[in-house]
């Protein structure tokens, strides 16, 4: 009998990638140009993770709507200005990534996928500056879906793949991914190297500190 088909869903910013620098800079360069007073570096990456809207309501609640528009659309220009600039650079694999989304590639049960807060336009431009395309079969992005911790992007993940929940799994740095998750009905693993603090982490089914630690979780589960 053939073993299950696995669906791994990786979140991109904190997860797969440390955009943290292109997030703040881009944050801040379009706070600056509304005149609106720049959050806090732990501010901005606590939002990592939100749909851009939500993100950005979440900052600044006190301002209009116009304001918070005025300030996703400079984010948008300033981000795309700056993965411009750097390529790659601006967003750079962590430690073991690729080498984690190669060896789960090569099994042929396993099906990978992202779930992300990015666009399309910003998740494609990443995963073609890594040399990602070929391992990704289903890209969740926020411009067809609610905002994370909304269960919408596992949910179509697991319609266009096939995968039972009991056989997915979502890899995330943040509360928002780890309750996503759950809201899906699939575990999750938190990662402690990105965005949100270990302690955030509390739906996470369990918690890994190195991309080493992955296949051992995943047996973990699955066996």
């Amino acid at each position: 009998m053939s073993a299950p088909l696995r669906l791994v869903l990786f979140d991109v910013d904190g997860t797969l990638v440390d955009s943290q620098g292109s997030i703040v800079h881009s944050m801040t360069a379009s706070f600056q140009a509304a005149s609106v007073p720049v959050p806090t570096r732990k501010a901005i990456l606590s939002i990592v993770g939100l749909s851009l809207p939500h993100a950005i309501a979440r900052l600044v609640p006190e301002q209009p709507l116009s304001v918070q528009n005025d300030l996703v659309e400079g984010y948008k220009e300033a981000y795309h200005a700056h993965r411009l600039e750097l390529g790659a650079a601006s967003s750079p694999l962590y430690p073991g990534a690729r080498e984690a989304i190669e060896a789960m590639h090569a099994v042929p049960e396993v099906l990978l996928g992202v779930a992300t807060g990015k666009s399309q336009r910003g998740l494609d431009a990443l995963i073609e500056a890594h040399g990602l395309e070929p391992y990704f079969v289903t890209r969740q992005v926020a411009d067809h879906h609610p905002s994370k911790p909304h269960p919408s992007m596992v949910q179509t993940a697991l319609a266009e793949t096939g995968v039972d929940p009991a056989c997915a799994v979502m890899i995330g740095d943040t509360s928002f991914d780890m309750d996503m998750a759950a809201a899906a009905d699939v575990r999750g693993i938190g990662v402690t190297w990105g965005y949100h603090d270990r302690s955030a982490l509390t739906a996470a089914s369990c918690i890994i500190e190195t991309f080493d630690q992955l296949p051992n979780a995943l047996a973990g589960m699955w066996n």
